[in-house]
């Protein structure tokens, strides 16, 4: 019984150390697509910025030249928008496997746990048997001694 407790307890503990580092990484992947996000938003703002820039030169005039760096600016801010968002559609994925295989880790414990639970549960309930068979005896050989000893007066 000893040899299953240990390996189950081994199992309880490599199980609660792989369910830690993948709630680690979990954390980790929800960092990095917190500061994607925040790129994105900086990155936009940034775009918004310069569009607004453009009216207003618009409004007080310019030279078809700078006109034309304008939009190809503009242009190449759109496309950063465009890769930023992939990378942040990608990233978000990354964190909903790494949720997926943190639970998965989670639940993996809450098996083995729920099993060293039952184990506990049989361990004290023979304890317990043991333990009232134990008292039995005692009870018994003291009325056995105390029939013999009433017997022999």
């Amino acid at each position: 019984m000893s040899r299953d407790r240990t390996s189950l307890d081994t199992l309880v503990e490599l199980a609660r150390e792989a369910r830690d580092q993948a709630g680690q990484n979990l954390a980790g992947e929800q960092r990095t697509a917190s500061q994607v996000s925040e790129q994105l938003t900086a990155l936009h703002r940034y775009r918004q910025e310069y569009a607004d820039k453009l009216n207003a030169a618009m409004r007080d005039g310019i030279d078809p030249a700078t006109m034309r760096n304008y939009q190809q600016f503009l242009a190449s801010l759109d496309d950063a928008l465009a890769r930023a968002r992939q990378a942040l559609a990608a990233q978000q994925q990354r964190v909903e496997r790494t949720r997926q295989h943190w639970q998965q880790q989670q639940q993996r414990l809450s098996s083995y746990d729920t099993l060293a639970e039952r184990r506990e549960a049989v361990r004290r309930r023979d304890e317990q048997r043991r333990e009232q068979h134990v008292s039995d005896d005692l009870v018994n050989n003291r009325l056995v001694r105390q029939r013999s000893s009433h017997f022999e007066h």
